[in-house]
């Protein structure tokens, strides 16, 4: 198991310097420049604006500057926010981020688990078809089309949310539940699909032989089974969460790091788009390696073993 993780570990670090070194070229092959959008500039001023953030080096020397600061952890500055480091926009979007996705996957997991698992129970019953009728709901429709639905329903006609804005409990539901719909959706056929398989083994029949409540066949003895392919999905959807945000949080107009990372690709801001995209890389990394160790204690079955 350590000889597993040490492993993981530098092929973590591994994939984080090719995806740094990936976006870093593809940030300055975008045409312009953070300070060719300014109206009026001096071609002296510009220069001078150039030479400051080193930005007339040769692009290998840029290279190298900047991962030398991404090891030190200085993200570098932002030229669209003359206040704000990059390190500081990820401390200030990050846990608003954070906070929405948390409970978009929350309500993912609370309503898709149990939905799939009343599916499952009610086969082509009309819990089944009402299930299932939903999720190809939810997996059909953009989230960008059920945020303008939302904001249309219950903000505009209904008055009960905004439709903008953060501080809120309130704030954090049309967005949140935005978010959620495809996981949900996804999740419910899968533990469904997975809830099948499980039940039609045979150590349930054996349970269900022994006179045992369908109550304790479903929870203690199938349950945990069938959830395995749920946490596999966790990293998938955490992924989805968190990058799936950047449109939802433009949308209802969320502070946190998805507006940012849209804002800076419009600017031409390379630190942030460079930062925002490093950070969140080794977010979604860490978050599959504890998958992948969560995955091993709920199966006992399951080994992390290099040996041959």
């Amino acid at each position: 198991m350590k000889k597993f993780v040490l492993q993981r570990i530098i092929a973590m670090l591994i994939t984080l310097f090719i995806i740094a070194t990936i976006t870093f070229f593809l940030a300055k092959a975008i045409p312009g420049g953070p300070f060719t959008k300014e109206k009026a500039v001096p071609d002296a001023v510009l220069k001078n604006l150039e030479r400051k953030y080193h930005f007339n080096d040769p692009l290998w020397k840029q290279y190298t500057d900047y991962m030398i600061s991404l090891i030190k952890g200085n993200l570098g500055p932002s030229f669209r926010y003359d206040a704000l480091t990059v390190n500081d926009i990820v401390r200030k979007g990050f846990p608003v981020s954070a906070l929405l996705g948390f409970v978009a996957i929350l309500i993912s997991l609370g309503l898709g688990i149990p939905a799939g698992i009343i599916s499952a129970y009610k086969q082509n019953f009309w819990q089944d078809n009402f299930v299932m009728f939903f999720s190809v709901l939810g997996i059909s429709i953009p989230n960008f089309i059920l945020a303008t639905l939302f904001m249309y329903i219950f903000g505009l006609k209904l008055h009960i949310f905004n439709i903008a804005g953060w501080g809120r409990w309130q704030d954090v539901i049309l967005p949140a539940i935005t978010l959620a719909a495809y996981p949900t959706a996804y999740i419910a056929r899968l533990m469904r699909s997975s809830m099948l398989d499980v039940l039609s083994q045979d150590y349930i029949k054996t349970a269900r032989s022994k006179g045992l409540s369908e109550y304790r066949v479903m929870t203690i003895h199938a349950l945990k089974n069938a959830l395995i392919p749920v946490v596999t999905y966790l990293g998938p959807l955490i992924a989805a969460v968190f990058t799936g945000s950047f449109i939802v949080e433009r949308l209802f107009f969320i502070p946190g790091l998805g507006r940012y990372y849209v804002t800076s690709i419009y600017d031409r801001d390379y630190t942030v788009i460079l930062g925002t995209t490093v950070f969140y890389a080794a977010f979604l990394i860490v978050a599959n390696f504890a998958v992948d160790i969560i995955y091993a204690f709920i199966d006992p079955r399951i080994t992390y073993s290099t040996e041959k």
